[in-house]
């Protein structure tokens, strides 16, 4: 929607991005991929950023949108030891974790800003995303922030990277 000023409002999280959730340690998001649409090839190239800087999870839960059921992804996280679990259709509840996430990303970035651009949008969401990580605490972690809960509890995740 354009607004006065040739500000737009980015209202819906499909229509404005993707949010690559690796989750490490519990919370600390990792990545988030912002543009009008995005496709299997886009996510794979998040994921291989992903796979460098942090590895990858064994097991990524995503919605049954065409990005992540595209045969290009799938083939490429099998190859990268990666197994893709499928939501239910119309069933948000089972991946909750990222549902809550992108509401709170919706009320406190997407709801509150009026952008002109994705690039505007990408600049809030960078600084947004290390205030989320570094500098908030968050209660289900005992009151710390991601960062220092990643750092306290280094070693004890009973998940494993593929690499």
């Amino acid at each position: 929607m354009m607004l006065a000023g040739g500000f737009r409002k980015f209202r819906k999280l499909h229509n404005c991005g993707l949010w690559v959730e690796v989750r490490i340690k519990r919370s600390r998001f990792h990545a988030i991929e912002i543009d009008t649409s995005l496709t299997a090839k886009r996510l794979i190239r998040v994921f291989e950023r992903l796979q460098v800087s942090r590895g990858l999870p064994d097991i990524l839960r995503v919605d049954n949108g065409p990005e992540f059921i595209s045969s290009e992804l799938v083939t490429w996280a099998e190859s990268a030891g990666m197994m893709i679990l499928y939501i239910q259709p119309g069933e948000p509840n089972q991946n909750a974790y990222i549902e809550r996430f992108n509401r709170t990303y919706r009320e406190e970035v997407l709801d509150l800003y009026l952008f002109r651009d994705l690039a505007e949008v990408r600049e809030t969401t960078y600084w947004w995303i290390i205030d989320y990580n570094e500098q908030r605490p968050h209660d289900a972690l005992g009151d710390l922030t991601p960062a220092e809960y990643m750092e306290q509890n280094a070693g004890n995740s009973i998940l494993q990277l593929s690499t």
